[in-house]
């Protein structure tokens, strides 16, 4: 079992970690500065928010430091801004576990009303964690990216037992007793004796010296120690409690229950949990524990399972009498934001990786996640913004990704959706919070392309006014780049993902294969018309392309080479492969159009306006066409014309065209042997792609947004067999093997398949 002490690093002197006393006044004055300080780097301010927090060393200024270079490691994915992270997250941590113990010691230390003793610095070392954890997994070591899901564990644990503590204090003011609630705890404690068998997990449980504590001479309450997880009895003495922790020299002896707070079992994966196939990634998953100091393998299995619900839990405005105190306003604003962004990003994980659930040992739940970051975003500090940051970035950028998703009819309260208003008034209360942040102004641009207005959106983004932080400029320069490609703007969308190769290291392999891409678009276009100039961008398409294989390979995740690196190296081989057998130069032997498969892959169809889906659709013409000049495509086999469908049938279901979508997927992709879509230069993607489009086509049919008569006969009848369609058209996919780029089809596929399952019409 692991050993509270043992893990808390008690034994060990830290000299990151504060060492002054705890004191009931001075610790609003500590979180007040650092958070002050702190929310400078949301107005793009980064030396004002460093200057600030240098003036404390509390545990709120370390996480506040922390916080700062996480936000520019996670911009920027710079891997020495990634180390510094590491280092300054893990003296918060350190720091945060040194002050929690002396909050349970020290009778001057602030006492909540709602949470246990040295809550407070529970959230600093979980938010800590939670950090570490998204550095580490961004990490290239498969190690530390293990480690970091491991961390996601612990931090969980710590957010449950705060945010149980919230549930019975509002069962107290809801007619309850707090004192009574938390015997009803004790008594359900008792009656588990199940619970003993879960010794393998931090904060386990053993005998029953709780039981004779509870019923000493002096009266006494019982909490949970948000920390270690771990009951604990605290003696209602005015300003004195007794340590829920364990001494140094008790850490062999002493063993505590879990409270049973609503707990369920673990309840058999409901779906498929993927692969991780490549470099025997499965094999190795299935072996691999990892332990924070190397320590032998440890018990993974998954946590007991709470249902999360928000019932009970506060959802307050900020004016409430309740958050009277800083201090609690900042543990429920924390709470909710990093519980909230667990719940959302374990809820997004796709079927490739669904082994790393395994790790993580819990589920997520996207509605509750939506709806704590709301409740967190009320609130005017740093966790209220990093919460409308979060969602700003989900509704506009993950969830713009989807195709399957709730339907309209809830309106501002479907949060699982995209409330429209909602966003709008979000994005402008943060605006006016922030007047001087590039990040809102970007969240701006992401917001217009979501609405298909790509035009506004670009020139949002192509201001003369600079953010001071590069991390920023290199995701704005990154946004342009997409909106320009979308809007086949194809000499904006070369200049833009050149400008990137300056301003950001992650994928430089992309860049150049998007911005050749662009001049092979333009050479295509121009040669019927002035053979110079078209010339020209052969020319500059073939050098851009041939740097591709330069810098492929160079960034890894997870151990594992970037997907799209992947992806684009053997696009280029296989082009190279076949301007050799075919005798014809590089650009000559590309096939479907290279832009607007990367449109697919972004999902950019989705912010079109029409006129820009025939744009698309005159770039697929381009390959069939006999008046285009093409003369390449009588030798394409069916590799190549199944991309050409996917794309077009694609583009058929962004114009609402779906049973047309449906039928040449079905004549020209579906109706074939998978395994002739296999081969070392094939594009296996395919055909999973194409199950997934029939999916697609069949969920926004049954909304009625196609043209025609189509279904408007028994209508209820018909929607219920294209629920039927559509869920099993899912279901292939997700059993599907491992194929390129399967992890962005495995998260629309994720996020698909738990609309179906919440579907009323289900």
């Amino acid at each position: 079992m692991f050993k509270a002490a043992s893990w808390l690093q008690a034994k060990k002197s830290n000299a990151n970690a504060s060492t002054h006393s705890l004191d009931s006044l001075a610790e609003p004055q500590n979180l007040e500065s650092a958070m002050r300080a702190a929310i400078n780097i949301m107005n793009d301010d980064v030396d004002a928010a460093e200057a600030g927090l240098s003036e404390g060393n509390s545990s709120f200024h370390k996480l506040g430091k922390g916080v700062v270079t996480f936000l520019k490691a996670t911009l920027g994915f710079e891997q020495s801004i990634m180390r510094e992270a590491s280092e300054r997250l893990a003296s918060a941590e350190a720091s945060a576990s040194a002050d929690h113990r002396r909050a349970q010691r020290e009778p001057h230390a602030y006492h909540s009303s709602i949470y246990p003793p040295g809550s407070e610095f529970a959230l600093c070392h979980a938010q800590s964690q939670l950090m570490s954890a998204v550095v580490a997994v961004l990490n290239e070591s498969l190690t530390e990216s293990l480690k970091g899901f491991y961390k996601l564990r612990k931090a969980y644990m710590t957010l449950d037992v705060i945010l149980q503590a919230e549930t019975r204090y509002m069962k107290g003011m809801n007619g309850g007793s707090i004192s009574s609630s938390r015997r009803d705890s004790v008594a359900s404690l008792r009656s588990n004796r199940s619970a003993r068998s879960m010794k393998y997990m931090p904060g386990g449980f053993g005998n029953e010296k709780l039981d004779d504590q509870a019923s000493s001479q002096h009266p006494a309450h019982t909490s949970i120690d948000p920390l270690t997880n771990q009951m604990k009895v605290v003696e209602e003495r005015p300003m004195q409690t007794r340590n829920g922790g364990l001494d140094d020299d008790e850490e062999e002896e002493e063993e505590f229950f879990d409270a049973d707070e609503g707990y369920r079992t673990s309840e058999s994966p409901t779906q498929y949990l993927g692969h991780l196939e490549e470099n025997n990634m499965s094999h190795k998953m299935s072996d691999l524990s990892v332990q924070p100091n190397g320590a032998p393998k440890q018990d993974t299995r998954p946590l007991p399972q709470r249902q999360v619900t928000t019932a009970g839990m506060l959802d307050h405005d900020p004016g409430s009498d309740i958050f009277a105190n800083p201090i609690d306003t900042f543990i429920h604003s924390g709470s909710n934001l990093c519980f909230g962004l667990l719940l959302l990003m374990i809820s997004l994980i796709p079927p490739a990786f669904g082994k790393l659930l395994l790790i993580i040992g819990f589920r997520g739940d996207k509605g509750k996640g939506l709806q704590m970051l709301w409740q967190s975003s009320k609130f005017q500090n740093i966790n209220g913004a990093m919460a409308g940051l979060i969602l700003l970035g989900y509704y506009n950028g993950l969830g713009g990704f989807c195709d399957i998703l709730p339907d309209d009819k809830d309106g501002e309260e479907n949060l699982e959706g995209y409330p429209k208003r909602r966003c709008e008034a979000l994005l402008a209360e943060m605006r006016s919070r922030h007047p001087m942040s590039h990040l809102w102004l970007l969240e701006e641009a992401r917001m217009q392309a979501a609405n298909k207005r790509l035009d506004q959106a670009i020139r949002l983004l192509s201001g003369d006014t600079k953010s001071p932080l590069k991390q920023v400029e290199a995701l704005i320069m990154f946004e342009k780049s997409l909106n320009a490609m979308y809007s086949h703007r194809y000499e904006l969308c070369a200049e833009s993902f050149l400008a990137c190769v300056t301003l950001n290291n992650w994928s430089h392999a992309l860049y150049y294969y998007i911005a050749g891409a662009s001049h092979l678009e333009l050479y295509r276009r121009l040669k019927p018309h002035s053979l110079t100039t078209a010339t020209h961008h052969a020319s500059r398409a073939t050098h851009l392309l041939r740097q591709v294989p330069k810098h492929t390979g160079k960034k890894r995740f997870m151990a594992r080479k970037l997907p799209f690196d992947i992806f684009v190296a053997r696009k280029l081989a296989k082009w190279e492969a076949r301007a050799r057998d075919w005798n014809v130069e590089l650009v000559d032997a590309v096939g479907v159009s290279p832009i607007e498969e990367m449109i697919y892959f972004w999902s950019g169809h989705k912010r079109m306006s029409d006129a820009d889906l025939e744009e698309s659709m005159t770039a697929l013409r381009w390959s069939d066409d006999p008046q285009s000049g093409n003369v390449t495509w009588r030798r394409e086999g069916l590799d190549e014309r199944a991309i050409h469908t996917v794309l077009r049938a694609a583009v058929l279901r962004n114009m609402c065209h779906y049973a047309d979508a449906r039928r040449v997927l079905m004549d020209e992709v579906l109706v074939h042997d998978r395994a002739l879509f296999k081969g070392p230069l094939k594009d296996d993607w395919t055909c999973p792609t194409a199950c997934y489009e029939m999916a697609a086509s069949l969920w926004l049919e049954r909304q009625g947004r196609g043209g025609g008569t189509e279904g408007t006969r028994d209508e209820s009848q018909q929607d219920r067999d294209r629920l039927r369609q559509c869920a099993e058209w899912l279901d292939k996919v997700a059993k599907w093997e491992s194929y390129g780029l399967d992890a962005r089809i495995g998260l629309k596929v994720t996020t698909a398949q738990d609309t179906l399952r919440k579907s009323a019409a289900l």
